[in-house]
């Protein structure tokens, strides 16, 4: 699968956000995208069980609001706010932490659809300064570029979701990854993190998704 890392990278933009939840400091990373289908099309991709796994990953429980539900393999939560075709929230629940996720969908006015997702998380421990914003805005990256793949693919057959599993292993896929994690370290300092610090934060993320040494000697 030929994917170019620049095009990709491109066409989100990232944004971090200096918030607070409950009183205690937060963090909400940002990304938005246009997608080349209606919004009806884009939410029923974002939210029908039977498509999700074709770009994302199987999902089960209860998919309606106030219902949990469980991503195979990586996180589940509670279905907070579920207003179609706009919006959607979801407490996002994994390694022993609880996080928002915040969908919101917006005719683009030429057809298409945009897409911003917003995860917020608290500040706590070293997990931030660690590791920063590309935490979760790498990971966030990576699904949106399924779910472009997805929306691309006409008829939805053409898809070949595992070569787009396979493809962050590549040269492509690990150049993504590294031009993600530089743009979400320039959006982190763009909120006021630190030039440094926002630096070695981003190089233990792009370490962590490249399946490499943390610089400062991290596991």
């Amino acid at each position: 699968m030929k994917i170019d890392p620049v095009a990709y990278v491109g066409a989100v933009v990232r944004e971090v956000a200096v918030r607070e939840r409950d009183g205690k400091p937060a963090r909400a990373v940002i990304a938005t995208r246009r997608y080349d289908t209606d919004i009806a099309d884009l939410w029923d991709a974002l939210t029908n069980p039977e498509r999700i796994p074709r770009w994302f990953l199987p999902i089960s429980g209860e998919l309606r609001p106030g219902g949990r539900y469980q991503f195979e393999g990586q996180a589940g939560g509670e279905i907070t706010i579920c207003e179609p075709p706009r919006r959607l929230a979801v407490t996002w629940e994994a390694r022993d932490t609880v996080s928002w996720v915040t969908v919101t969908l917006t005719d683009d006015g030429t057809g298409g659809a945009r897409l911003e997702v917003e995860h917020l998380s608290l500040v706590e421990g070293d997990f931030w300064d660690r590791y920063g914003p590309g935490a979760v805005g790498v990971g966030w990256d990576l699904a949106l570029i399924g779910l472009a793949l997805y929306i691309a693919a006409r008829p939805a057959g053409q898809f070949d979701r595992a070569a787009a599993e396979a493809w962050p292993a590549s040269d492509d896929g690990k150049d993504f990854m590294r031009r993600s994690g530089a743009d979400w370290c320039r959006a982190s300092i763009a909120a006021g993190t630190d030039e440094a610090a926002a630096q070695r934060a981003a190089a233990n993320t792009t370490a962590f998704y490249c399946g490499e040494p943390e610089p400062g000697g991290g596991s």
